[in-house]
């Protein structure tokens, strides 16, 4: 009877979009997956009216993972002690509205929980770093549903352990275990019954899976340890691959998806390319150093990335070619988020916050202003003209009209 009645409201909201507000940001790059904010009107003069402060609230898991907004509600994975705390916080005064604790170790690894909670159809869907996966309802923080994905699909979190966000495709819910036969796994979002496993064997990478049409199939294209990847959405099977090798197997940044191409950037001196899927095979268009990506993916807009380096650059570059546009110092494995017309950039090192106009044709900084200070890798977020950011010790929230 517990199963029907989770099924019953999980599913009572159909098949529609993630969530019922346009402004929301319900998952790991924003509404539509690309980092881009449908928002309008905002604030372009920051010298003359800087972002005001709304609220800021601490967190205590010391590390890194990603907020997600719906309905008037900011989640976030927090940690006390041994346990992971998913956290509901009122968007208009940073007060929690209801939290939901469950067991975790002690002992930190970079933070605790690096992934961001997805909003979809009264569900809210969590991932821990030790890869148990969680189904809330949104509206209480109750449990409806878990899975340990160790113990289900032999699943081996990498060196720094589970970071990638789960992706909510319909009715399905998209994990990677990264187990001995199943790379990728296919979740009932209402239930958290096995739909199938797939994508061979490859360990996980960190990075999200994305969804995509290439080469005329419908398919997740999954950045693993030592590979990316696509695999059918009908049945799990690989699809085609390209190796991509890179220091101590982090693949972190998502993968971008045009047509029938894929980009894919890491850090350690590796760099990025373009791929071509065709009949079943992926073929290099180009390669180069330009963007060295730890983490952050790069935005895509008007044919061209902006994306920010380990190193500390600003980049602009052609997508088809891989030509830079143009470059700037000062953005050490910096988040960032396109709205408007713009590219708001956060420094990881010092946390300052840049908005440049999002153009190929120059480098135009439009304001800047004062973060949150100290390392600030997490990537910022737009939600209802509000930008949310934060650090190792504190989630804020910023007004941008």
């Amino acid at each position: 009877m517990r199963r029907v009645l989770t099924c019953l409201i999980l599913g009572a909201m159909g098949a529609g979009s993630l969530c019922a507000s346009g402004s929301d940001w319900p998952q790991f790059l924003g509404p539509t997956r690309d980092g881009l904010s449908p928002d309008t009107g905002i604030n372009k003069d920051w010298k003359a009216k800087p972002p005001k402060l709304l609220w800021k609230v601490p967190m205590h898991d010391g590390g890194y993972a990603g907020p997600s907004v719906a309905n008037g509600q900011v989640y976030i994975i927090d940690h006390k002690g041994d346990k992971d705390i998913v956290r509901a916080i009122e968007l208009k005064s940073g007060r929690d509205a209801w939290t939901f604790e469950y067991a975790d170790s002690p002992r930190g690894n970079y933070g605790f929980a690096r992934s961001t909670p997805v909003a979809a159809r009264g569900g809210l869907y969590t991932v821990s770093r030790l890869g148990l996966v969680h189904c809330l309802y949104r509206k209480t923080g109750q449990k409806a549903w878990s899975v340990d994905l160790r113990k289900r699909f032999g699943a081996r979190p990498p060196k720094w352990q589970m970071a990638w966000s789960p992706l909510v495709d319909g009715d399905k819910l998209i994990v990677i275990p990264g187990g001995p036969d199943a790379t990728v796994a296919c979740l009932d979002r209402k239930t958290g019954k096995t739909i199938w496993k797939g994508g061979g064997g490859d360990k996980p990478g960190y990075a999200t899976p994305v969804k995509a049409t290439l080469d005329g199939k419908e398919q997740y294209v999954v950045f693993t340890a030592r590979n990316v990847i696509g695999v059918s959405a009908d049945n799990g099977r690989r699809l085609w691959n390209y190796p991509w090798k890179t220091s101590y197997d982090v693949n972190a940044s998502t993968p971008r998806v045009v047509g029938d191409t894929v980009f894919i950037t890491s850090d350690y001196g590796r760099g990025g390319a373009l791929l071509r899927i065709s009949k079943g095979r992926a073929a290099l268009v180009w390669q180069n150093r330009t963007i060295q990506s730890h983490f952050s993916t790069p935005i895509l807009w008007q044919g061209h990335l902006y994306g920010t380096t380990t190193s500390g650059w600003v980049v602009c570059m052609d997508w088809k070619t891989g030509a830079t546009k143009w470059k700037t110092r000062g953005f050490e494995k910096g988040g960032q988020v396109g709205i408007d017309g713009t590219f708001i950039v956060v420094d990881g090192r010092r946390s300052d916050i840049v908005m440049f106009e999002m153009v190929a044709t120059g480098l135009k900084e439009l304001g800047r202003m004062q973060g949150l200070g100290g390392q600030s890798w997490t990537a910022p977020i737009v939600a209802d003209g509000k930008l949310i950011v934060r650090n190792k010790t504190s989630l804020a929230c910023f007004d941008l009209k």
